[in-house]
């Protein structure tokens, strides 16, 4: 019996080690800003939250890059979409973007040509 318990504490420490919390992932896809502090990613994954108005922000949102002004479609005012790959951590259960760490900014022809990444509508 603590031969099985000792082999099994082993083994759930081996498995908690191999997955490390917060790593860093590089997602691509449609980055969006449709109305102030809103902002969304959307991948081939689905939609996450990065930001809400008045409600959650991710850590390092400031760290959103710039896609200067030909590469952003605008659908409000100045607010809009581009296309983008965030180095990012998330949780998936809540598809939320936890903290950005970088990221840069693409031609709208990469989002729109790569078929893992959704048509914007």
């Amino acid at each position: 019996m603590k031969k099985n318990l000792f082999i099994s504490v082993i083994i759930s420490s081996l498995f908690i080690v191999a997955l490390p919390a917060n790593a860093v992932e590089t997602r691509c896809g449609w980055l969006q800003n449709p109305t102030p502090a809103n902002w969304y990613l959307t991948d081939k994954d689905g939609t996450w939250t990065i930001g809400a108005q008045g409600g959650y922000q991710a850590k390092g949102i400031e760290n959103i890059p710039d896609a200067g002004d030909k590469e952003v479609v605008l659908t409000n005012g100045n607010h809009g979409y581009n296309c983008a790959c965030l180095n990012v951590t998330v949780n998936s259960n809540l598809m939320r973007i936890m903290e950005i760490r970088g990221g840069e900014a693409l031609p709208l022809s990469t989002c729109r040509e790569d078929p893992n990444v959704p048509p914007m509508r």
